[in-house]
């Protein structure tokens, strides 16, 4: 079984590829940077390959590069601060790397997860981007990981028999992104990706999760 942890060379995706081989998992990690990448995957024993989701180019030689994916994590994103009338650009990258890509990612790999009658995606957002939690959030951040609530909550009527996905929220976690402040690790809140990749009912899909509890779009 092979897992592709997109942003997987530091915080909750290094702990999500790390808790993976750890259950046996090959792990392949994508990186925007070549050279952080291969010392992460070094660290870790796993495969990296070059994948930025802002350059499309590289999604489907990265797929190709990583072999057949069973379980997909789109794990990285970033978070842009400012306003998103005063710097559209900011919301059009957020988007960009929280919801075009992961959905072009889910495109490579149903080909091999149909075949297989088995396939299981995993979806990092936000309760920033959850209506019942008001879309908070600065930027465009709680725009696009509303936008990805949506595809995990839709897309399950199109996925053939077999392939979930599945969105969870992290919460406030200690990585560059949290900042020093987040009072739970990398590893505390890597537990519900993992086990929504490998353990949840295989049935389970088109929900939304916090400590492997469901909550609320």
């Amino acid at each position: 079984m092979r897992a592709l942890v997109t942003g997987g060379n530091r915080g909750i995706g290094y702990a999500i590829a790390q808790g993976l081989m750890a259950r046996d998992v090959d792990v392949v990690i994508g990186v925007r940077d070549p050279e952080n990448g291969q010392r992460a995957a070094r660290e870790l024993g796993c495969g990296a390959v070059h994948l930025d989701l802002e350059n499309a180019d590289t999604f489907a030689p990265a797929i190709s590069a990583a072999g057949d994916i069973d379980i997909l994590i789109n794990n990285a994103g970033i978070l842009i601060e400012d306003s998103m009338i005063h710097n559209p650009d900011g919301l059009r990258r957020s988007m960009q790397v929280m919801f075009h890509a992961p959905f072009e990612l889910i495109l490579l790999c149903l080909p091999h997860m149909t075949a297989q009658g088995q396939g299981r995606i995993v979806n990092l957002s936000s309760g920033w981007g959850a209506y019942d939690e008001g879309l908070e959030g600065p930027g465009g951040y709680g725009v696009a990981k509303a936008a990805l609530n949506a595809l995990s909550h839709a897309l399950p009527r199109d996925l053939p028999d077999g392939v979930s996905i599945n969105a969870m929220c992290p919460g406030w976690v200690h990585t560059r992104m949290g900042g020093q402040a987040a009072p739970r690790t990398p590893e505390q809140w890597a537990d519900t990706a993992i086990w929504l990749a490998l353990d949840a009912p295989a049935g389970l899909t088109g929900k939304f999760f916090r400590d492997r509890t469901e909550k609320a779009w």
